[in-house]
């Protein structure tokens, strides 16, 4: 990627089951075994999300694998990391997660000149007939697509 980022991994089931409001980019405190790992691309998203506790941002339930040449002092892989974010930032984040049904959900987690980012998004959760209704939405788009073609060409 020209910009000198390279993505660890996604959590494409967030924006399945969010509406995705508006995102911010974070940086995450992380021991030596978990970058090493990150490297490797051990890490699973699902399930985690963020919040604010003690004017401090902490991301839980990320899961980082163990890495595999650590010795005794290895990492634990669940632990919650905090999140490193301006004092602003932080109060905004607050003020969003405390609205009715509104959350904090890692999009991804990249390298950017070497430092790992996670993209935190404020994200609303999506109900069964939303869901359904962004599938029709995306069948009635692929058709109209799928029919233009078939008209230009003949």
């Amino acid at each position: 990627m020209p910009d000198g980022t390279k993505t660890i991994i996604q959590n494409r089931k967030a924006r399945h089951d969010y509406a995705i409001l508006d995102s911010y980019e974070a940086g995450i405190e992380l021991k030596g075994t978990e970058v090493k790992s990150l490297r490797a691309g051990k890490a699973n998203l699902k399930d985690s999300y963020a919040r604010v506790e003690n004017n401090q941002a902490f991301l839980h339930n990320l899961h980082i694998s163990e890495y595999e040449q650590g010795n005794l002092y290895n990492h634990e892989p669940t632990r919650r990391r905090r999140l490193l974010l301006h004092k602003h930032e932080i109060n905004r984040l607050r003020n969003r997660a405390e609205e009715r049904g509104l959350t904090l959900v890692p999009l991804k987690l990249y390298f950017k000149r070497g430092k790992v980012k996670v993209e935190l998004a404020v994200a609303k959760g999506k109900r069964e007939y939303d869901r359904r209704h962004d599938i029709a939405k995306r069948d009635a788009q692929r058709e109209m697509q799928r029919a233009l073609k078939e008209r230009t060409r003949g």
